[in-house]
């Protein structure tokens, strides 16, 4: 009925509009109207045109037709036009790329520094790679009466597959290194001449790795790494490591789920200890599994989960076995988009230590060390990164850390009378003791990209530690900071700095009680190994797009400091040399 009534109003009024719009009259005059009382619409019959009205319009009447003849007869001309040429475009100059490089320097000390790497692609989806480095130096530290020379070689191999839902390599490493125990404490302990020529303080170290990653686009098998590791000593020792890392990624309930797995093993031997009344075995197996489900939501992103891990331990015919859980939650939000970004966690985890980690941190230590994990039980952080200008950018952490079981290095004992006869039993080598330490820190750091010819970094870290049952914690420096800057002075010329300071040191050493007399009684004594910085600058030309000319030094200010108790390090070291790029 509502419908009805709409179509009848409208009818009327398009009635009404069409009748309307036939009435010709060219004087319209004007007149007065008196609204006597309100007007009442009313709705009436719609009704139909009886008859077409005719139009009388001048415009309407029939035009006239008018006939166009064009009267053509030949120019000469002489006009060429020019072909149109589009504007040219500055580019810069595209940077060839090179697929290998050979670079080869000499310094003092003599020091010798090569490195060749070369990569190849067999076909459209594989590939293989290696690298050949080699970084030795003759020695002569002022004051050092061992010999304190060093090489270090090693050769890297990769193959690998690219394809569209997977990738894959295997890798395959070999490296030998020399080193000597050269720190012997001369100015705590007096050593006869007979006793220094007597001391062979060399120590080799041979590595041998076999490895492999496997990474999946599209599947809820994210990725999987696997190495097999054997490391050996020229003292005797060995040991074995694998370890295979899977992960797992999937989407269920709008969330993603994630799971690192590890199994970790590590194993192996020392052929006596440092009073060489026995050998040192050990084994540890290490099972963990780390899920977690990701929330994000805006500018919300929040990780929990947990970790769960067990270990199996055998040293010295002795077994353990125990069951760690651990807290994995971390969550940042964005302030101020990519601004500032406030960010906090809480982590934990096992460990797995290992003789040739050991050797990577400290290469003196001695091959009478016992070995096992750490546990470190949590890690709970709170920071904010952003940026202070459009090139400028921060970030800022404070953290608190617990850790049980952590390894620090302590300088040997020099014991009077040991039947160990080896060149790391003169108090010229460092142990590993475990204690439960905590640390309170404060990080912080700053880039910036001025242009795109000056870059600039610094960074600071502040520790606090707590240990329980040593003094101190070993061997951690309290103030640590380091500082870059590189930057491009012409289009062939190109230099750069780092500057990197290490605070105090707590270590202890042997000390004889009086050094006219031989042999005397011995003490261990805690002592301080002083702060110190280290200055690095280099500077090179490139001659061209294959061959480049540097010069590097190190340790400019000639800081005569000591890295560990006892072994001073290098002075100013120079070194001349040229890197040189090509493709087969």
């Amino acid at each position: 009925m509502k419908n009805t009534k709409y179509i009848i109003i409208g009818v009327f009024a398009f009635a009404t509009q069409f009748t309307f719009g036939q009435v010709k009259d060219e004087n319209i005059g004007s007149e007065v109207v008196n609204i006597v009382k309100p007007y009442t619409p009313t709705i009436s019959d719609a009704f139909k045109v009886k008859e077409t009205p005719v139009i009388e319009d001048e415009d309407n009447t029939q035009k006239e037709v008018i006939e166009y003849n064009i009267f053509s007869f030949p120019v000469a001309s002489t006009f060429t036009p020019a072909k149109g040429k589009a504007a040219d475009v500055d580019k810069a100059e595209k940077v060839k790329l090179y697929n290998n490089y050979a670079t080869l320097g000499f310094g003092n000390y003599p020091t010798i520094n090569a490195e060749l790497f070369i990569t190849e692609n067999l076909s459209r989806t594989s590939y293989i790679g290696g690298m050949l480095r080699h970084l030795s130096s003759q020695g002569g530290i002022k004051d050092v009466v061992l010999d304190d020379k060093y090489y270090n070689t090693s050769l890297d191999v990769t193959y690998g597959v690219r394809e569209r839902d997977m990738n894959w390599n295997i890798d395959l490493g070999v490296k030998n290194q020399i080193y000597n125990w050269y720190g012997l404490p001369i100015e705590n302990i007096f050593y006869d001449q007979a006793t220094i020529d007597g001391i062979d303080s060399s120590q080799s170290y041979n590595t041998i790795v076999l490895g492999g990653k496997v990474e999946f686009k599209k599947s809820f098998f994210k990725d999987a790494s696997m190495q097999f590791k054997r490391f050996s000593d020229g003292q005797g020792s060995g040991e074995n490591r694998f370890f295979v890392k899977p992960s797992f990624d999937v989407e269920a309930f709008d969330q993603k789920i994630k799971a690192d797995v590890i199994v970790d093993y590590v194993g192996g031997n020392f052929k006596k200890n440092y009073l060489n009344t026995s050998t040192i075995d050990y084994s540890n197996v290490l099972f963990g599994i780390k899920p977690s489900i990701l929330y994000q939501k805006d500018d919300l992103s929040v990780q929990i989960g947990a970790g769960v891990f067990y270990t199996t331990a055998k040293n010295d015919g002795a077994s353990d076995s125990k069951l760690f859980v651990y807290p994995n939650v971390k969550a940042s939000y964005r302030i101020v988009g990519d601004i500032l970004v406030g960010y906090a966690g809480a982590e934990g985890g096992l460990t797995q230590n290992s003789y040739a980690d050991f050797v990577d941190q400290n290469a003196f230590v001695s091959p009478t060390l016992f070995i096992a994990p750490t546990d470190n039980k949590y890690d709970i952080y709170v920071g904010m990164k952003g940026k202070l200008a459009s090139s400028v950018a921060f970030n800022i952490r404070g953290s608190l850390k617990n850790e049980d079981n952590k390894a620090l290095f302590v300088s040997n004992e020099y014991v009077l009378g040991n039947t160990n006869t080896e060149g790391y039993a003169y108090g010229n080598s460092f142990n590993v003791v475990y204690d439960n330490v905590k640390t309170i820190s404060f990080f912080g750091e700053l880039k910036a990209d001025f242009s795109k010819n000056v870059t600039f970094g610094i960074n600071g870290t502040y520790n606090n530690f707590t240990s329980d049952v040593q003094a101190e914690a070993w061997n951690l420096p309290q103030l640590k900071v380091g500082t870059t800057l590189d930057f491009n002075l012409t289009e062939k010329w190109y230099a750069g700095t780092n500057v990197f300071f290490v605070g105090e040191r707590k270590d202890v050493v042997t000390v004889q009680d009086d050094l006219l007399i031989n042999p005397g009684t011995y003490t261990q004594q805690e002592v301080t190994l002083d702060s110190y910085f280290d200055l690095n600058a280099h500077i090179g030309y490139k001659y061209n797009a294959r061959l480049t000319a540097f010069l590097r030094g190190n340790n400019l200010a000639n800081q005569q400091y000591n890295r560990w108790a006892n072994f001073p390090v290098q002075g100013i070291q120079i070194m001349l040399g040229a890197n040189y790029k090509f493709d087969f």
